[in-house]
């Protein structure tokens, strides 16, 4: 079951590091490219706090974005801005989430996502976690995969493993760890069963996007190429 309650604790302890790391960068680190093809530092950064908004029409019950367009616009419309402009924006966005998050509420109710995605209210803040990690990775700061908290890893890998569950394009792969983890994901394309070994991170990496998988170990057939999230 999830535990909306520390989740947001963790939202609030990725927050406080996400801000460390972004106070020591100064407007042209910010101008510099991520590790996203096409975005800036600062893209990141703006996407990250209109997240925090959108994430608050959810739990309010409106739309996340107004559309798909405006969301796009937003993020270019702010991605140039000085690095005072995108700390504050952080900090401001992020609190009003928190607060949204910490007003009573059904946990248990649906809430509607971007592209009529629905999920269960109490795995909202779960899903603002990952976008701080993950978009913190795609900074290019030295916060790396491999220094992210065991239990975020695991629950990520648990959620993508999950989503390409059957997937027409994978093919069934099962990943593993030398310490025992194990997720299965893929299966609704033909093909001989995969099987994957590496880190934790490693297989992260894999499942989203931000590595190629040459880390990984693969026998019996290729790495399946995975659609993109």
């Amino acid at each position: 079951m999830t535990d909306h309650a520390r989740d947001l604790e963790a939202v609030r302890e990725a927050t406080d590091r996400l801000l460390s790391a972004t106070g020591k960068m100064d407007d042209g680190a910010v101008a510099e490219p991520s590790r996203l093809p096409g975005w800036s530092r600062g893209h990141v950064l703006a996407h990250l706090s209109r997240n925090a908004d959108a994430l608050v029409n959810v739990l309010q019950g409106r739309p996340m974005y107004a559309n798909s367009e405006t969301r796009d616009a937003e993020i270019e419309r702010d991605a140039p801005r000085p690095l005072a402009e995108h700390l504050s924006d952080l900090r401001t966005s992020g609190a009003r989430f928190l607060a949204a998050a910490d007003a009573p509420a059904d946990w248990s109710r649906t809430v509607t996502l971007r592209n009529g995605v629905t999920d269960s209210a109490s795995r909202v803040p779960f899903r603002r976690w990952v976008e701080i990690e993950l978009h913190h990775v795609d900074l290019g700061v030295g916060h790396e995969l491999e220094d992210l908290p065991e239990e975020f890893v695991t629950r990520e890998n648990d959620f993508l493993a999950e989503r390409f569950a059957g997937h027409p394009g994978v093919v069934p792969t099962t990943a593993f760890t030398e310490d025992g983890q194990l997720w299965t994901t893929g299966g609704g394309a033909e093909g001989a069963p995969v099987t994957v070994r590496g880190t934790a991170a490693d297989i992260l990496g894999w499942l989203c996007g931000r590595r190629d998988g040459s880390a990984l170990t693969v026998t019996d057939g290729s790495l399946p190429a995975l659609p993109p999230l």
